[in-house]
């Protein structure tokens, strides 16, 4: 990183920017395998077969119960010397080290897929038991089945559970700040100890959290809203 000794927020106004789009491009890359596992997780836990239900617990039950910051910490250094030393073993001269990025997006991407799992079972199994009897009634299959009934059946008990993991997971980016990858915070933190305006710079970067979150809440607003269009209200 360029040297922006005793510079003020102008200079470190691109940095702070580029780092708060590389936390998007994390938070939203990790979300998006996430939310893949998640329904993967869900549909083995509830598939009725028993070797597949524990496994798919023992997934969602491990992950929840070990600290992201303890993954991050096991995959960037212990994963990387475990991968040079198969290669090693195989033959292969190799100093490879696993990027920051990789990390920050398999390991949010893994957590986030063990705690979508049980958002997902859950939101599966308050849909009104009616509908998929329906569906099997008329002989659709497993896939019309899915994406006719299941998903937007699930959708509107599972979008609080969703936005609840999105915030959760763009506050979790700072983690990778840790092996000094580039995003938000660890920028933040660069800039802080440069020109000594600690106060300045944390607060720029928990405003741009801020903004993150708002925009992310208004955005799962509007999705709620949308999928539970002509629903009546609880109230009602």
């Amino acid at each position: 990183m360029e040297n922006y000794q005793n510079e003020g927020l102008e200079a470190w106004a691109g940095p702070i920017l580029e780092g708060a789009l590389v936390t998007i491009e994390i938070a939203l890359l990790a979300y998006a395998i996430g939310l893949v596992l998640g329904l993967i997780g869900a549909s083995a836990r509830l598939s009725g077969w028993g070797p597949l239900q524990a496994l798919a617990t023992a997934y969602s039950t491990l992950v929840r119960a070990v600290p992201e910051l303890l993954l991050i910490i096991l995959l960037y250094y212990a994963g990387t010397q475990a991968l040079n030393a198969g290669l090693g073993a195989l033959g292969v001269e190799s100093a490879m080290q696993i990027s920051g990025f990789v990390t920050a997006v398999g390991v949010l991407a893994f957590v986030q897929g063990a705690y979508m799992t049980e958002v997902f079972r859950g939101a599966i199994l308050a849909i009104p038991r009616g509908q998929l009897e329906a569906a099997d009634a008329y002989g659709f299959s497993r896939w019309t089945r899915f994406h006719r009934f299941v998903i937007p059946g699930m959708l509107p008990h599972a979008l609080p559970g969703m936005s609840n993991l999105w915030l959760i997971l763009v506050k979790d980016t700072a983690l990778i700040s840790v092996i000094g990858f580039e995003e938000l915070f660890f920028t933040a933190q660069q800039a802080a100890a440069s020109t000594r305006s600690y106060f300045l710079f944390y607060s720029v970067a928990g405003a741009l959290y801020l903004i993150m979150t708002l925009g992310s809440n208004a955005l799962f607003g509007w999705a709620e809203r949308f999928v539970r269009r002509g629903q009546l209200p609880d109230n009602a």
